[in-house]
């Protein structure tokens, strides 16, 4: 089963929708109200932080491939040295942005794709850093999108099942002058948590989010003059989309339509701008 470039697209840009649907919505943060400037995204619980910490991770996580190294729906692999951004969904937003497959000519998310992307990919100072279990107190400089990624796995796994975020973890460590061996890694597993978790993500989830909300309103906004063309009311409550010709595969087609839907209105969630207080550390 192959797939052509507009069937990839229609995947992508769905899947994507819909995992920021699942990651930036009322149940994960609180209303916001009048104000959506120079405001603050709060998540509802720590619960809700953590399951916003996973669902980010599986967004900057690359896809999966089978035993052929083929990834799903004929989607290129990323490039051989590849940049943090490259080995998540961005990657197949930014290669969108380059090549628009719906002929409106317009690149709504290339703005918030690029800038999240960059951010990610940029490193986090974070000063004295206490790792009480080994009596450890350091400076510690990491990468976004690892620690990021780090503290989603440990939200979601058990310690046996973190043997590579272990290893991880001490490379990092490794790479700030600091050297721990394998069962000392373990232990600091939840002092790292309480550090990167707690503290940095839950200071930066605003940020994320406002990144996130910007490639969802943006996906809308690209996919708006495709929606008002496909769109044909057929009865007072019954309506159909005009599938392009080339979108054949049954799944892509499917894809397509959940697209079309998903723009019948705006996204629910509001668009807002968070303080420039919560982007001005780590």
């Amino acid at each position: 089963m192959t797939y052509n470039a507009l069937e990839q697209e229609c995947i992508i840009l769905n899947a994507v929708w819909e995992m920021i649907d699942d990651m930036v919505n009322f149940a994960i943060f609180c209303d916001l109200g009048e104000k959506t400037a120079d405001t603050n995204l709060r998540p509802q619980t720590p619960d809700a932080l953590r399951l916003f910490n996973i669902l980010v991770t599986d967004f900057l996580s690359p896809l999966q491939h089978n035993h052929k190294k083929i990834l799903p729906f004929d989607l290129p692999r990323p490039p051989e040295n590849p940049t943090p951004s490259d080995t998540t969904f961005l990657f197949y937003l930014k290669n969108i942005c380059a090549k628009p497959n719906f002929a409106n000519g317009q690149r709504s998310f290339e703005t918030p794709v690029i800038a999240f992307s960059k951010w990610i990919g940029e490193k986090s100072f974070v000063e004295d850093v206490w790792f009480p279990s080994c009596q450890l107190k350091t400076n510690l400089t990491i990468e976004r999108k690892k620690w990021i990624k780090f503290c989603g796995n440990i939200a979601k796994h058990s310690f046996p099942r973190l043997e590579r975020n272990v290893l991880q973890i001490r490379n990092a460590l490794k790479e700030n002058g600091v050297n721990v061996d394998a069962g000392e890694a373990y232990e600091i597993l939840p002092e790292f948590q309480a550090w990167f978790h707690t503290h940095l993500f839950a200071y930066h989830a605003s940020t994320i989010a406002e990144y996130l909300n910007e490639i969802r309103w943006g996906i809308f906004e690209y996919l708006k003059p495709e929606f008002a063309r496909s769109f044909h009311r057929t009865g007072e409550v019954k309506y159909h989309f005009e599938i392009p010709e080339m979108i054949k595969q049954p799944l892509a087609r499917t894809m397509y339509w959940d697209l079309m839907n998903r723009c019948r209105s705006e996204p629910y969630f509001p668009r807002f701008e968070v303080t420039k207080y919560l982007k001005m550390r780590y």
